[in-house]
């Protein structure tokens, strides 16, 4: 939907999304991500919506991130399953090679493999998750992912991204100078806010793709988050 405050959606460049970009510089701008995701609700967005899986589970969960980047929210995601006496068994996919090296030697095992394709039989993970991935993706991939993680998932299935507006991308451009974040962080900033998502188009997209019915909520710091449980298709 388009307003005077939430323009069309745009496809634009990351820079990330290029091939040919250097290991330091993108492993340099997933620090950013990560610490974007702490201060401006990319975390909280996604353990909110795993809070009622955790209290209703038992003792122990597979989680499966996709997408995992620098790995921060599946590290959060086990110590807030700590807390509430929960062993989370979280691993992860990742199509960047040193992103995928990166997480594995912080303690995250790791495969490097495409989203769309997830080398995981049907309904072997507890719980699937993905956080400011989806926008990356043109409408048709963006429904292959999300009917991977539909079919892998046996009780939960989260996404995460970016909502769209003008206040956002204006937000992230500022906050990424006082931050001091790599000029490739900032250039990606804003224009993955540009390529994010409204409630209702998030809504649509995941119930054209997987047949579900999903939970859609606006969250602080201009982000969104759906969970739904695994629709069968089969």
């Amino acid at each position: 939907m388009q307003t005077l405050l939430t323009p069309k959606r745009r496809r634009g460049v990351e820079f990330l999304d290029e091939p040919g970009v250097d290991s330091h510089t993108i492993k340099r701008s997933m620090q950013d991500v990560a610490l974007s995701n702490s201060l401006f609700g990319g975390t909280r967005a996604v353990l909110a919506e795993l809070h009622e899986a955790l209290i209703s589970a038992g003792t122990t969960l597979t989680l499966l991130d996709v997408g995992t980047g620098a790995g921060d929210i599946p590290e959060c995601a086990r110590a807030a399953a700590q807390r509430r006496g929960v062993t989370l068994q979280a691993f992860a996919v990742e199509a960047c090679e040193p992103l995928a090296h990166a997480a594995s030697a912080r303690g995250l095992p790791t495969a490097c493999a495409d989203a769309r394709n997830l080398p995981l039989k049907d309904r072997s993970v507890d719980i699937v998750i993905c956080s400011q991935l989806l926008h990356h993706f043109e409408q048709d991939e963006g429904m292959l992912l999300l009917r991977e993680m539909n079919r892998v998932a046996r009780r939960l299935v989260v996404v995460g991204d970016l909502r769209r507006s003008w206040m956002a991308a204006g937000g992230i451009w500022l906050a990424s100078w006082l931050l001091r974040f790599h000029p490739v962080s900032r250039h990606d900033g804003v224009v993955s806010v540009l390529r994010g998502f409204t409630p209702g188009e998030l809504h649509d997209l995941i119930a054209s793709a997987t047949g579900a019915a999903p939970s859609v909520r606006r969250r602080a710091g201009f982000r969104v988050s759906a969970s739904w449980r695994p629709a069968r298709t089969e």
